[in-house]
């Protein structure tokens, strides 16, 4: 009679001879494991400053424990609904007129059989990506600066009187978004047009036999192909709502657009760094990095019911 096998130990063996197995692609990510941990999962050590009042002469320990009375003072501050809302805001407008627009050029392209024109066109909407954050900020107050903007001055060859746009409140979000997208979906394609690669042509030649038509093809071959991937990436990006990056919006920020280009991040940078103010800013962030933790686990959860599609 065969002696039982234990299921603990049956476990352990199989999972040590997959890692002998693959030996080598675990050595290749334990570069980047290692990185992650040290610099994300270690520093998780200090984010207890959030709920003390933090003094780098005391130390961490020795500092005084205050419970939530920072995450108060910035319930009841007045910045509270103003960073909160215009986050939001910036966050939602970039997803809604950014996130389909790769989806959409990489389709494009991905019908365009002239390879050689098809190359030269990703080519040109991927280097806008190359350009850093500050250069880029650079170049959008020069181009709409109200004196020497190569802007203004076509506006002032039909007559009409220049514009201060980086003054103008309804402007500035218009001009953080779309000038995102310009430098982005090149390089946000890329992704899916490796999940359009595995596309098989079968499908296509069956589909033209039957008569199919381009653009029939694109909505019943290689959209529903992207399908899961645009799901994942939706969700990862719904997950960061609140994180609105920020070079760019400091950058762009001044007194006259402030009340719209006040974010979340530009404001925990201000009360962190400039007032030294760790604690309270240790707090702020936190609380963003809770908020988005619950909106990535509730589009997750909606994602999978609606199409069967998420991370977990």
């Amino acid at each position: 009679m065969n002696k039982p096998v234990d299921s603990g130990e049956s476990k352990t063996t199989i999972i040590s001879k997959k890692v002998k197995e693959n030996f080598e692609f675990w050595l290749f990510v334990l570069p980047g494991m290692i990185i992650t941990f040290i610099f994300h999962y270690v520093p998780l050590y200090g984010i207890q400053i959030a709920f003390r009042r933090f003094s780098p002469r005391r130390g961490i320990w020795e500092s005084a424990w205050v419970g939530f009375d920072h995450f108060e003072r910035f319930f009841n501050s007045p910045y509270f609904l103003t960073t909160i809302t215009n986050t939001f805001i910036l966050s939602f407008y970039s997803l809604v007129a950014g996130f389909p627009i790769p989806i959409m050029l990489a389709l494009m392209l991905n019908s365009f059989r002239h390879k050689r024109y098809r190359k030269i066109i990703q080519t040109v909407t991927y280097a806008p990506n190359f350009i850093s954050t500050v250069v880029m900020a650079g170049m959008l107050l020069l181009f709409l600066s109200p004196r020497v903007g190569i802007v203004n001055n076509l506006i002032g060859i039909f007559g009409l009187e220049s514009i201060n746009f980086m003054a103008e409140k309804s402007m500035w979000r218009h001009i953080y978004v779309w000038s995102g997208i310009w430098q982005n979906t090149g390089w946000n394609s890329v992704i899916f047009f490796a999940a359009l690669a595995g596309v098989s042509p079968e499908f296509h030649e069956a589909a033209i036999v039957d008569g199919a038509t381009k653009f029939q093809r694109i909505l019943y071959i290689d959209l529903p192909t992207i399908l899961p991937t645009a799901t994942i990436l939706l969700i990862l990006n719904c997950g960061s709502m609140l994180s609105v990056g920020f070079e760019k919006a400091f950058l762009l920020q001044n007194d006259l657009n402030l009340s719209v280009s006040e974010i979340i991040s530009t404001y925990t940078y201000k009360v962190g760094l400039v007032q030294n103010d760790m604690s309270y800013s240790t707090a702020i962030g936190l609380f963003n990095s809770v908020i988005n933790s619950i909106l990535l686990l509730t589009v997750n959860r909606v994602a999978n019911k609606l199409s069967g599609h998420s991370l977990i």
